[in-house]
């Protein structure tokens, strides 16, 4: 899967608003002080609003004033082409197109259904792999984000990772390194682009994640990494590919289940569903992606 606000009408208020867009187009270097004067007069010959006179001007565009705007409403995201992280990140680059909506919705269900019942950390996973699990979780966790929540994306695939490629991070101490007593909750990365979102990555990987997975200290590292986030997202391996992924979701407690369009078997999935019941963890939802 490639996986509005309200207006304010006092003037006091909308001065304030357009001085703020001004500055954020200066610092961004989007115009130039000498510009920003030609906008200063236009705004207070026409009496509209700074980011409307830098457009009439021709100085920037619609896109420039939405990015500024998410910015000053901490709902950051990335014009197309810049960054550096995978393209693949829609709710990045794309955060008004018709999939991006939908991740909403997805994550709307999961706060009603999950979160808002005092959970605070969910699996992301499929029944085989090239689901594109890994696209979906780091696409939901930066929405989560971009709703002020501080959000945790852990790569507990221990077997194939690839949440350090689709952020850029470097392959340093992670999750596997914090379960051994190697790192501590210091290997957790912040995500400078984004307000509210951390990544903590696969780390070293390990002869054998399941035994790893299942250890005492992974359970009291999940307890810690909940104590400072408000979500925690996990990536998880395919249930195909051995039993890490049933070892991390008894630990987790809830799964949400990717599906692929035209791929993924039914039969497969109610077995999946069975192993799940019998470990005690609950399907909170499932995802068809198409791709």
């Amino acid at each position: 899967m490639n996986p509005a606000l309200q207006s304010i009408n006092t003037n006091s208020t909308a001065r304030a608003t357009d001085s703020s867009i001004g500055g954020l187009l200066l610092e961004s270097g989007k115009i130039t002080p000498e510009n920003a004067e030609r906008v200063l007069r236009m705004q207070k010959e026409l009496g509209i609003r700074f980011g409307e006179a830098a457009q009439r001007l021709g100085l920037v565009t619609e896109n420039d004033i939405q990015q500024v705007l998410a910015r000053q409403f901490d709902y950051p995201y990335l014009q197309p082409g810049t960054g550096k992280f995978s393209d693949k990140l829609v709710a990045a680059y794309q955060p008004f197109s018709p999939q991006v909506e939908r991740l909403r919705a997805l994550r709307s269900q999961l706060m009603l259904r999950w979160f808002a019942r005092g959970h605070k950390s969910l699996m992301v996973a499929s029944v085989a792999p090239g689901e594109g699990v890994s696209f979906l979780a780091a696409n939901l966790a930066i929405v989560f984000s971009q709703l002020g929540e501080q959000t945790l994306l852990v790569d507990a695939n221990l077997r194939s990772p690839k949440q350090h490629e689709i952020f850029n991070l470097p392959g340093r101490q992670g999750l596997s390194d914090a379960i051994a007593g190697r790192a501590s909750r210091d290997a957790v990365q912040r995500v400078e682009s984004f307000v509210d979102l951390s990544v903590l990555v696969a780390g070293t990987l390990p002869p054998n994640p399941q035994e790893l997975l299942s250890r005492s200290s992974f359970g009291a590292l999940g307890k810690d990494l909940e104590a400072h986030h408000d979500i925690v997202l996990y990536d998880a391996s395919a249930f195909s590919l051995g039993a890490d992924a049933l070892a991390l979701a008894a630990r987790v407690g809830g799964v949400l289940l990717v599906t692929r369009k035209n791929q993924t078997s039914i039969a497969d999935v109610g077995a999946m569903a069975e192993q799940l019941a019998q470990c005690g963890t609950q399907i909170v939802g499932s995802v068809l992606v198409d791709f």
